[in-house]
């Protein structure tokens, strides 16, 4: 019985499986996308989130724990000089993982797991520039004539043609103080 083993075996040995996921996260680590299958990419992400946080502190020990598991010195120079400036703030849920339907031969479900700040779709630091919509009528707005003591006139600005009023602007004469 699997009593508590909550890990998916994938159908292979634990040196397949050990060596499978250590090329999978040498790969997405060097490539920063990948395309598997649903069942390796969940197992895949709670193999490499784990190498990641590690990554974020650079010693001579971590770096050779995580040598350990990717066998790969190009995959940990990697982590430890780029990776891990970009997810240094994150606290954790470094990768995302985008189902892409069903392959044809087997009908196994597809993914593309991501390293979750290295897609510029959803991370763009630029905000766009929010519309204000204006219920206002675009027609031609007429100014007030100035008054000999009291001016009371509209200030218009220039849309895409039109003259729109903004707001209201009154002035009235200052009182003398007389102390």
């Amino acid at each position: 019985m699997r009593h508590a083993n909550k890990n998916n075996h994938l159908g292979r040995t634990a040196s397949h499986r050990e060596a499978m996921l250590s090329n999978m996260a040498a790969s997405l680590i060097l490539h920063k996308r990948i395309s598997t299958t649903l069942a390796k990419a969940k197992e895949l992400r709670k193999y490499i989130e784990p190498l990641i946080t590690r990554g974020k502190e650079d010693t001579t020990h971590s770096r050779r724990v995580v040598f350990s598991y990717l066998q790969n010195k190009v995959a940990v120079s990697e982590l430890f000089r780029d990776i891990s400036q970009k997810v240094g703030d994150r606290p954790g849920g470094y990768t995302r993982i985008l189902k892409t339907g069903f392959r044809k031969g087997d009908n196994a479900e597809m993914c593309i797991i991501e390293l979750v700040d290295y897609n510029e779709t959803y991370t763009s630091d630029e905000k766009e520039k929010k519309t204000t919509k204006t219920r206002r009528s675009r027609g031609k707005a007429k100014t007030e004539q100035p008054h000999d003591k009291h001016h009371t006139g509209n200030v218009v600005t220039e849309i895409e043609g039109g003259i729109v009023p903004e707001f209201k602007v009154e002035e009235s004469p200052l009182e003398e103080i007389k102390d």
